[in-house]
C-alpha cells in the first residue's frame, strides 16, 4: 500500500502540534506555510495554556518539560480595574500557580517549529485553491506549485482556504476592534508602566472601552473598541505613522486617568496594529467530506475573550494526529476527531462570546467583577497596587 500523503496548510500551533505528533510515531508529513520564515511577522503576546488542553496537547508531543522552562513567573497575577484607575481585582500567583502558566506566542510556536524534523516546512507556501480530484486533493499556491494529498489538514487560520472544501460560512465582525501595542524592555524603558501593568493579566475596563493584555519584560497590550467594521480605514488614522495612531487612538479614552493611558503614550513605534475581531457561528459543523478536516480557527474562530483559542488549537491538532495514528481506516478516524472536536468547540466559543458580553458593557466592569467573585478569585491584597493612583490622583475603592 502506497505510503499516506499528508499534507497540513498553516503553521500555526495546531498544525504544527499535529505535525510534531505525527512525525513523533514515523508519518511523514509536510506543513505549507504563507509565511516565508519563522519570523516574518510579529506572533502576538502571551498565552495562558491550560493543564486540560494546551499542556495535554504538548505532552503527547514530548515538549512539556521545554515548554514549562519557557514560562514567566507571575504570569498568572490578575488585575482588574475601571477608567479611574479604581482596582477591583488583584490576585497574586499562588506557589506553584494556578495550572495556566504563561508563555509568549513567539516562544512557543518556536519551540513547535524547532521540534520538527528539518524541511517539514515549506515556507512561502501560500495555499489559493483546493480541489478534490482522483486520488485525494489538489493544493495549488501562489508560487505556481501545486501537491496533491490524501490527508489535507485546514490548519489555515481565520480566513481558511482548506475550510471552502467543507463548509461556505465564512467569520463575521463581532463588533470589536482591538489595537494591538508594545512596550518592550519595560523593567528598563518603561518601570511606571509595569508597575501598572505587574507581570500578569491586566483588565482595564470602561465604557465598552478597554485595555488589556499582559505585563513583564514584554508588556503585549491590546485596546478594545466597540466600532463599526470599517472603523480601521474609516477613522481618519494614519496607521503607518506612530503619532497619528497613538492620537487616534487615545481620542476614544479622553476620561481615563494618565496612568492607563500612558500606556498607549509610551508604546513602541513598531507595534502598533489595529485587528478587527471576527468569529465564526458558534457550533459550526460540517458533513464529512473524504481526507479533509480543520483545526484551531479554520474550524471554530472566536473572539479572544475567554483565552481558549490557542488551548483548543493545540488540544485540536493533538487529537487529531492520535485519532490518525490509531488505526489505517482514515475516514474513521476524521469522524472520531470531528465527534469530540465539534462540541468543544462551540462550548469554548460560547465561552468568549460570553467574556466579550462582561468585558464590552456600559459603565464600569460589574459583570466581569462578579465573575471574578463567583471564581474565588479576589484577593484582600488590593492596596498595594491601587497606591500607583492614590499616590498621584487620590482614588479609592
Amino acid at each position: 500500500m502506497p505510503e499516506r500523503r499528508t499534507a497540513i496548510v498553516g503553521a500555526g500551533l495546531s498544525g504544527l502540534v499535529c505535525a510534531r505528533i505525527l512525525q513523533r510515531h514515523g508519518v511523514p508529513v509536510t506543513v505549507y506555510e504563507s509565511d516565508t520564515s519563522p519570523d516574518a511577522r510579529q506572533q502576538g503576546g502571551s498565552l495562558d495554556i491550560h493543564e486540560d488542553t494546551g499542556q495535554v496537547a504538548l505532552r503527547q508531543a514530548g515538549l512539556h518539560d521545554r515548554f514549562l522552562a519557557r514560562t514567566h513567573v507571575g504570569g498568572e497575577d490578575i488585575r482588574l480595574l475601571d477608567k479611574t484607575g479604581r482596582v477591583h481585582v488583584d490576585k497574586r500567583e499562588p506557589p506553584g500557580g494556578n495550572g495556566r502558566p504563561e508563555i509568549d506566542r513567539t516562544d512557543l510556536r518556536r519551540l513547535l517549529v524547532e521540534s520538527l524534523e528539518p524541511g517539514t516546512i515549506a515556507w512561502g507556501r501560500k495555499l489559493t485553491a483546493a480541489r478534490p480530484v482522483e486520488d485525494g486533493h489538489e493544493l495549488e499556491f501562489a508560487d505556481g506549485s501545486s501537491v496533491r494529498a490524501d490527508l489535507v489538514v485546514g490548519a489555515d487560520g481565520a480566513w481558511s482556504a482548506v475550510r471552502s472544501l467543507l463548509t461556505p460560512v465564512k467569520p463575521v465582525y463581532t463588533g470589536i476592534t482591538i489595537v494591538e501595542i508594545r512596550l518592550t524592555d519595560a523593567a528598563t524603558r518603561h518601570p511606571e508602566a509595569l508597575a501598572v501593568t505587574g507581570r500578569g493579566s491586566l483588565f482595564a475596563l470602561s465604557d465598552h472601552r478597554y485595555i488589556g493584555g499582559h505585563g513583564g519584560d514584554t508588556i503585549s497590550l491590546g485596546c478594545g473598541l466597540r466600532v463599526p467594521e470599517d472603523w480601521v480605514a474609516a477613522s481618519g488614522i494614519d496607521w503607518d505613522d506612530p503619532d497619528s495612531a497613538r492620537a487616534g487612538l487615545l481620542r476614544h479614552y479622553p476620561d481615563w486617568v494618565p496612568e492607563l493611558t500612558d500606556l498607549i503614550r509610551g508604546c513602541d513605534d513598531d507595534a502598533i496594529w489595529p485587528r478587527p475581531i471576527y468569529a465564526l457561528p458558534t457550533g459550526l459543523t460540517w458533513e464529512r467530506v473524504p481526507g479533509v478536516t480543520l483545526v484551531g480557527d479554520a474550524a471554530h474562530l472566536m473572539s479572544p475573550f475567554a483565552g481558549e483559542g490557542a488551548n483548543i488549537a493545540l488540544i485540536d491538532g493533538a487529537d487529531l494526529a492520535r485519532e490518525v495514528l490509531a488505526g489505517p481506516d482514515l475516514e474513521a478516524s476524521l469522524t472520531r476527531y470531528e465527534k469530540a472536536m465539534f462540541p468543544r468547540g462551540a462550548k469554548s466559543a460560547a465561552g468568549s462570546q460570553k467574556g466579550l458580553d462582561m468585558l464590552f458593557v456600559d459603565g464600569p466592569p460589574r459583570k466581569l467583577i462578579m465573575f471574578f467573585k463567583a471564581m474565588s478569585l479576589v484577593s484582600s491584597v488590593t492596596r498595594p497596587f491601587e497606591r500607583v493612583f492614590a499616590s498621584k490622583k487620590g482614588n479609592r475603592p
